[in-house]
């Protein structure tokens, strides 16, 4: 059999995309399983978007689309960064792919050669290292830990820009953790930026309307405008619009560096489907009311699963910011033995007896950067969450 190429042996297997799999084939099976491994909000696509998929294709727009996004979604994408983060982008300054990954791919592609580095704060979206890697970049780490909120410590993130550094890449609020910085540690972070100007910044604000308790979201080029000619700001509707299965993410940045994007963009998938940007389009310039009231919903979530993660023996749960997860530490739950007589060493052996003996889906911390935690999506309905919540309690107590 001919080989396969050496570069899938630097890429794995996305933990999340793998337990959840896992999870369908219990259930496959006729077994019954809670799974908090998904990241995908459980409410509806809004109806204004898919009457305006409806009407697209009525109209006969189902021909191949503008290769960078149709006119209509970037004028609505432009609308959206100057209304949401006072940020203004002309139409040769915004890409839009098939969904936020694919923007960060092609920005990756498009400027990343063998030796550089992409400077990526931990414990971080599963994704982010290893499209570096395809990239034929180094992924570099700097730990972000717990006692400080999750959040990059400045002195950190500075030393560990060098030379080599290409990007340096932004998640806030942050998956897997929630964390989202105040606007003056975004400041702090803006002030170390603005001393390595050979440095590209991303920053990922797919969630950035789903905050809690009053904290405010701040995207870096808004916070530093003269960082804008060497970010990109890469966003969605797949979180705050609930909508990721129409596969529609954006970018805005420098004119130069979304040309190289489209240029890659055109030797992968060419086009976003032509129905999904015109829902896409309709989400973004409909009514935004709904969008503060899931986010009240998914407050009432977190505060009930970190309250009930907290009453497991051996976990210690933080509460983030925003997003839709949390990050809770196991350490007090290693060195021991579940009920089945299996041995619980690491965050990975923790979530892999959680599904097997108690039918609950989570992701291990050490595939986001940092262990011993795991990742738990609490965009599922809350009788789910209760349940899941108990049986993890139940599992913590049978330790030994």
């Amino acid at each position: 059999m001919p080989a396969l190429a050496n570069r899938l042996s630097q890429i794995k297997v996305s933990a999340s995309a793998a337990m959840t799999q896992r999870a369908r084939e219990l259930r496959n099976q006729g077994i019954e399983v809670i799974s908090l491994s998904n990241g995908e909000p459980d409410f509806p696509s809004p109806p204004h978007a898919i009457e305006a998929a409806h009407q697209a294709a009525l109209r006969g727009d189902t021909k191949y689309p503008p290769q960078g996004g149709t006119p209509a979604l970037k004028a609505a994408i432009g609308r959206k960064f100057k209304r949401d983060n006072k940020l203004d982008y002309a139409a040769d300054e915004i890409i839009v792919g098939n969904g936020g990954k694919q923007v960060i791919f092609n920005a990756f592609m498009a400027t990343v050669d063998p030796g550089d580095e992409v400077v990526i704060p931990s414990p971080f979206w599963i994704s982010y290292a290893d499209m570096a890697k395809m990239a034929g970049g180094t992924a570099v780490s700097v730990p972000c830990p717990q006692n400080n909120g999750f959040k990059p410590r400045p002195e950190d993130l500075d030393a560990a820009i060098t030379a080599k550094t290409k990007w340096v890449l932004l998640n806030f609020p942050s998956n897997p953790t929630g964390a989202v910085p105040s606007y003056a540690e975004m400041r702090a972070i803006a002030d170390v930026l603005l001393r390595h100007p050979h440095v590209w910044i991303m920053t990922d604000d797919m969630y950035e309307h789903l905050l809690y308790d009053g904290h405010e979201f701040h995207t870096i080029a808004a916070v530093e405008p003269a960082l804008k000619d060497r970010t990109l700001t890469v966003n969605g509707v797949s979180k705050t619009y609930a909508m990721t299965g129409w596969r529609v993410g954006f970018g805005g940045g420098p004119a130069a560096l979304i040309k190289g994007m489209f240029n890659m963009q055109g030797q992968a998938t060419a086009g976003v489907s032509t129905i999904g940007q015109a829902a896409a389009a309709a989400a973004l310039d409909g009514p935004q009311d709904y969008v503060k009231e899931r986010a009240e919903l998914y407050r009432q979530r977190r505060d009930m699963v970190v309250e009930m993660l907290n009453a497991a023996p051996g976990i210690s749960c933080h509460k983030p910011e925003g997003a839709f997860y949390v990050f809770p530490n196991l350490a007090g739950c290693l060195g021991k033995t579940s009920r089945t007589g299996r041995k619980i060493e690491t965050d990975t052996d923790f979530v892999m007896a959680l599904l097997e003996e108690k039918r609950v889906a989570a992701v291990q911390g050490a595939a986001y950067g940092m262990s011993p935690h795991m990742r738990i999506s609490y965009a599922t309905d809350p009788a789910s969450l209760t349940e899941a919540c108990s049986r993890i309690q139940e599992f913590c107590r049978e330790l030994s």
